[in-house]
């Protein structure tokens, strides 16, 4: 091997090194001028108890008003699905218009599987505007440690 092949392998294996620590590094680090705002917030917010549903939503409503790029996700299990039920109400009315509204702004409901089974009901006793997930408690557990989720239970 000449000496000018070995300087230039040598010097491949620098820079690979180089490369190799200093871009997760730089990657990581938020680059000269970025601001906390250009990073989408994810929150997902857990209800177990229909009764607080509505302070939920509006918790929610303001989320959305002070940073409106936030993706929100609503997961409810065990007495929390009642106000994703068709036609659910409480004395303030029904739930769907408030829910129908923060579906417009990206927000999305999901409904735990396993308490439908539990009361013998079918995915179709659902709201339109909510999906159905496997388990409540798993999707929550997927949504923080998989995707990078915050967590809130107002």
């Amino acid at each position: 091997m000449s000496i000018q092949t070995s300087r230039t392998i040598l010097s491949s294996l620098i820079t690979a090194v180089v490369l190799a620590t200093t871009l997760p590094a730089m990657a990581a680090e938020p680059q000269q001028g970025a601001t906390a705002t250009q990073t989408r917030v994810k929150t997902v917010y857990h209800i177990n108890d229909s009764t607080r549903a509505r302070i939920l939503m509006r918790n929610m409503e303001n989320h959305l008003d002070a940073d409106p790029s936030a993706k929100l996700v609503l997961v409810a299990h065990g007495k929390g699905i009642d106000f994703l039920l068709d036609g659910a109400k409480d004395d303030k009315g029904k739930y769907a218009p408030q829910v129908a509204g923060l579906v417009e702004r990206g927000v999305e409901f999901r409904v735990c599987r396993n308490t439908l089974k539990g009361r013998n009901l079918g995915d179709d006793a659902v709201t339109m505007e909510a999906s159905v997930v496997p388990s409540g408690v798993a999707e929550i557990g997927r949504l923080q440690s998989v995707e990078g989720y915050g967590y809130l239970k107002p």
